[in-house]
């Protein structure tokens, strides 16, 4: 860590630090949050150490390495994290600290009278002090704890701080004698004191006390104060904190509990998703599809008032309501799709062909229709064009990518392209996640342009039960038998537009379906572990198998990999199974994508299998004649 920095072995001590100047370095720092001190001992150091001044110059250092860490509180045993991840390195984490380092803090702490600095110290002592001495520990929440509570401390770092204090006094526990009940007080007294103008405060610090299980002799209180905040912000038409509010307000009455009043608060936070969708239309530049995804929220959250108390809030009958207006600015939407305005992009005839081509059929025919629109990827195409624009535009490949996630978490590196003679293993990296890149833009083209505007004239033009679709998967030699049902609802739930259970329902049972035909091939979808535990491989697992292109064919395999395990595409699979699908991501294009992918493979087996056996009672039973195109098979499981 002292590396290019300071000698290795400068000794420093008390007297260095006195005489240092820190309280003047911070004096000057613009605000006072981790980051900024971070920012103001690293200059200093810099300073110090080109005036010649090593033992400051290293004092500095060790403090700019203290604070430039991410406190995170939820983690008892690794509290702190590295700001700045990379490829090939890191920021300082508590390990990179030498026993020495961690000795200078700890005698320093009591010459430091600025709450931040001391908590940083006292609790880094407190965590690498061999043996852990827990007057540091007491010394860490006194200094958080004296941190104020107001917005602008909350929001640069206050808002870790405080439940750090908590849950060290929580560990210690009676070692922190009255430090937890004090702290409850405090944040209780600073609750009551927040006004409107705070802003989010008294949202913030009534999660914090519920979070923690504090409050609980304040809950009536908590809720009664929350609800009028809410009425003042939606009285000046600030929805978002009404929403906000009113959310938390029906939580506290959950807790009481009253659910009369919780069931009051959750039927104005679904208003107030109304009241947004309504302001949406009639703002400067209205967007009746962003109205649609606020009637869906409010629709939802309709949905969690208990069956109880749906009658006295007229539940069920505003849910009525709001379906008409969703429906009414889902077709508007349309509208808005239906023009794409980037160069030479026009979907308008896409639009058009796709929904010429289910008008006016029988339900089968319609179908038949719906299940062709596209006729999937080509993986040997996208490859060829992904690798020549990789290398007739060369400079952004030449960069190595992370790929974030919506909460942060790096989920996927991609390496820098070599575009030397011979690919290697990172090329081929790159050249996939450039392919997936392609296969989103299709993906999206098709969902919006094509299967989205076929589905509204197969809505409007038949009435196709749930029976329906589970018949036809029973029927498919794709489907394994004993999930019929299950895969048959999802598909019927899709069609209904409702791809929050048809995504939920479906992507498990492609998943086993992905297994069951793995098996029948020969392959081996389990693993052993060390106790001689057998498990079931994963869909990422599963598709890496040599037998998934032979079972599936090499476009097919390529679509299941990169709409449900990839984390260079949607990764439908592992982000529904891990909980991080949200809403939103459920009526994505790509999950629309995915629902009708489902569909067309069931309906187009089951459609080939029937062409080559006798007349017989299949998908929806015998009312309709079959269909003299033929359909090609769209792999060896439909042979």
């Amino acid at each position: 860590m002292g590396k290019n920095r300071y000698p290795e072995d400068l000794a420093i001590s008390l007297d260095d630090f006195v005489a240092s100047g820190w309280k003047q370095v911070l004096s000057q720092a613009p605000r006072k949050d981790y980051s900024t001190m971070w920012q103001a001992f690293s200059a200093a150091a810099r300073r110090s150490i080109e005036q010649g001044q090593n033992e400051y110059g290293k004092v500095f250092w060790l403090l700019a390495d203290a604070c430039s860490m991410m406190l995170s509180p939820s983690s008892p045993n690794e509290p702190f994290k590295p700001f700045a991840v990379f490829h090939d390195r890191r920021s300082v984490v508590p390990d990179d600290f030498h026993d020495a380092d961690i000795l200078f803090f700890g005698e320093i702490v009591d010459a430091v009278d600025d709450d931040w600095l001391k908590a940083r110290l006292s609790d880094l002592v407190w965590l690498k002090g061999k043996p852990r001495n827990t007057a540091f520990a007491l010394k860490a929440i006194d200094a958080y704890r004296g941190l104020s509570l107001d917005t602008d401390t909350w929001i640069h770092g206050g808002r870790d701080c405080w439940p750090r204090a908590i849950s060290l006094a929580r560990m210690l526990k009676g070692v922190a004698g009255d430090r937890l009940a004090q702290m409850e007080a405090k944040i209780v007294v600073a609750f009551n004191a927040a006004t409107r103008a705070d802003g989010f405060l008294g949202l913030w610090l009534s999660d914090l006390l519920k979070s923690n299980g504090l409050g609980r002799v304040h809950r009536a209180d908590m809720a009664r104060k929350l609800e009028a905040l809410a009425h003042e912000f939606d009285g000046e038409g600030d929805l978002h904190r009404a929403r906000e509010y009113f959310s938390a307000a029906a939580n506290w009455h959950k807790a009481i509990p009253d659910e009369d009043k919780a069931a009051e608060m959750t039927a104005a936070v679904a208003e107030g998703w109304v009241k947004e969708a309504i302001a949406r239309t009639a703002s400067t530049s209205p967007s009746h599809m962003v109205a649609a995804s606020f009637y869906e929220n409010a629709i939802q959250t309709y949905r969690t008032i208990p069956k109880a108390e749906r009658a006295k809030h007229r539940v069920d009958e505003r849910i009525a309501e709001l379906r008409a207006r969703l429906n009414d600015s889902g077709e508007r939407s349309l509208e808005e799709m239906g023009m794409i305005r980037t160069p030479a992009v026009d979907i308008t005839q896409i639009v058009e062909n796709a929904r010429k081509s289910v008008t006016g059929k029988s339900e089968q025919e319609a179908l038949l229709a719906f299940a062709n629109l596209y006729g999937g990827a080509n993986a040997d195409e996208l490859r060829s064009s992904a690798l020549e624009r990789m290398r007739q535009y060369p400079l952004q490949s030449l960069f190595s990518a992370t790929v974030i996630s919506r909460d942060g978490r790096v989920i996927a590196k991609r390496p820098a392209m070599s575009l030397g003679g011979e690919l290697t293993e990172d090329d081929e990296i790159a050249i996939r996640a450039e392919m997936i890149r392609d296969y989103g833009t299709l993906v999206s083209m098709v969902a919006q342009g094509d299967i989205w505007p076929a589905l509204e004239v197969l809505l409007l033009e038949h009435r196709l039960r749930e029976s329906d679709f589970i018949d036809l998967a029973r029927h498919s030699p794709l489907v394994p038998k004993e999930r019929a049902g299950l895969f048959g609802k999802a598909l019927f739930a899709g069609y209904e537009r409702d791809f929050v259970t048809a995504l939920h329902i479906l992507t498990p049972q492609i998943e086993h379906l992905v297994r069951v035909h793995l098996k029948e091939a020969g392959a081996k979808t389990t693993n052993l572990d060390k106790d001689g535990v057998q498990n079931e491989n994963g869909m990422s697992t599963l598709m890496d198998l040599p037998e998934a292109e032979q079972v599936f064919g090499k476009d097919l395999a390529f679509e299941f990999k990169s709409l449900f395990c990839d984390a260079f595409g949607p990764n439908l699979r592992n982000e529904l199974a891990h909980g991080l699908l949200g809403e939103d991501g459920c009526h994505s294009p790509y999950a629309i994508y995915a629902w009708w992918l489902a569909l067309r493979l069931t309906f187009n087996t089951w459609w080939n299998a029937a062409r080559r056996s006798e007349p017989r009672e299949e998908f929806n039973d015998v009312r309709h004649s079959k269909n003299d195109e033929v359909v090609a098979e769209e792999n060896a499981l439909a042979k």
